[in-house]
């Protein structure tokens, strides 16, 4: 077998056997296959695209190309829930202790920011002491005893993906239906839950900018996880607008903890809410009313908060730290600027992706794999979609470390944030849901 004769294959939009796909993952994985040849063949999946059993086949060699997790020896059943990248998303630090709080397990491995969007474990790691990689063991205990954990993903976990994803960065071929699907998917089945709740984002700040595609990438995970046995749903969301109003790993953080409060932005409680009733739903705790019923009694209750201090104590987390921030007497420790309007009107649609990217100017993420990222940078939105402002408002607060970073990032945000003359309502925040019997439109 002979790796051009498989780019060959490909481009003349031919199906690729099961043998040849194993052989294609395990041979760039070892080496034999050069970056050179790889990058061919994912040009030519980008162009040409893989049938279902392409992908399936394709997310298996991957999900099998290194170590997988064997959660087994974790009682009950447990739920791993997935965002597919947009800004100011931290709804995992909310979700999973809401989950815990009602007796579901998540054992959850998640991974660093790049680009314009945040990642779990730099939010985390925030909280000084935080420690997201801990022997396998103690992630096992610790999500048996306290019904959560958040670690790194392992160094040999899905190594396909990570050389694979290496090259799509760098060719263009990262926006791939198929090469999302696997990618996501050969994780997501590694991590060894029983069931997995993905959040798919669609709009300006997501990689699927239309619900069309955003739809067609959820029903592809779905039946990947489906026909790998597990139990898979996903909720297709707006990401058109930042969720929340903070957006940088500290400032996020604090942001979560104000929900897990009870208080906290009004659309990231609601999303933060739908989701975790929908892993709730998913371990088979009840219907969806139900399930959202006891996702927002753990809130009101504070047991979902408590469940959180737990999780951040037992992984190495400052407790006292922590409980200033929660009781509101540790301010943020950062150089700070606000951005004024310009003249008076309404906040218009934002370039969301831009409002993200003014915020990585900041250092609040990386260009780049190898960027050290600042855990105080960022920005809190004071105003959003739809709000009035008049000339010299305040829009938005900058934070950094480094003040020579705040004139250019202002002017990317100012490009980003458009006013108006008239008032525009932002769209409903869940467009969809897939899981194994089809869509429904919400």
């Amino acid at each position: 077998m002979r790796i051009y004769d498989l780019i060959e294959k490909k481009k003349r939009g031919s199906a690729l056997s099961d043998e040849e796909i194993r052989y294609l993952i395990a041979g760039f994985v070892s080496g034999e296959i050069p970056d050179y040849q790889m990058s061919a063949m994912l040009m030519a999946i980008w162009f040409n695209g893989m049938d279902d059993r392409e992908i399936t086949t394709m997310t298996i060699a991957m999900e099998h190309s290194g170590e997988t997790a064997d959660l087994s020896g974790i009682d009950g059943f447990k739920v791993d829930k997935h965002s597919t990248g947009g800004v100011g998303d931290k709804t995992t630090l909310i979700v999973g202790p809401i989950a815990a709080a009602c007796g579901v397990r998540v054992a959850k491995m998640s991974g660093r920011g790049l680009g314009f969007t945040g990642g779990t474990i730099d939010k985390l790691e925030a909280i000084p002491g935080f420690r997201t990689s801990i022997p396998r063991e103690e992630f096992f205990r610790l999500v048996s005893e306290n019904g959560i954990a958040v670690i790194g993903q392992s160094g040999n976990l899905v190594p396909a993906d990570k050389k694979i994803y290496a090259l799509r960065d760098v060719t263009a071929t990262v926006d791939s239906i198929p090469l999302i699907a696997s990618s996501i998917m050969s994780k997501k089945l590694a991590g060894g839950s029983d069931g997995i709740v993905l959040d798919v984002k669609t709009g300006g700040g997501a990689f699927m900018k239309t619900l069309d595609n955003a739809v067609r990438l959820a029903e592809q995970m779905v039946k990947i996880g489906t026909e790998a046995g597990r139990a898979v749903t996903a909720l297709i969301t707006n990401m058109d607008s930042p969720i929340g109003y903070g957006i940088g790993n500290e400032i996020e953080v604090r942001e979560s903890i104000d929900v897990l409060k009870g208080n906290g932005p009004e659309d990231l409680k609601e999303l933060s809410i739908l989701l975790a009733a929908q892993m709730l739903c998913t371990a088979g705790k009840g219907s969806q009313s139900e399930c959202r019923q006891m996702a927002e009694e753990a809130l009101e209750s504070g047991r979902a908060l408590n469940v959180f201090r737990t999780m951040v104590i037992a992984q190495g987390g400052d407790g006292a730290w922590l409980d200033e921030v929660i009781e509101g007497r540790k301010p943020l420790d950062a150089p700070s600027r606000s951005i004024r309007a310009e003249k008076d009107g309404y906040i218009g649609k934002m370039d969301t992706e831009g409002v993200g990217i003014a915020s990585m100017m900041l250092h609040a993420g990386r260009k780049t794999s190898d960027d050290v990222i600042d855990p105080s940078a960022g920005i809190i939105l004071r105003k959003k979609q739809g709000d009035p402002v008049r000339k010299g408002d305040v829009t938005a607060v900058m934070y950094a470390r480094d003040e020579s970073l705040f004139d250019e990032a202002e002017k990317q945000f100012a490009a980003s944030c458009p006013i108006l003359g008239t008032c525009e309502k932002p769209e409903k925040m869940v467009f969809a849901r897939a899981d194994a019997s089809g869509v429904t439109y919400l």
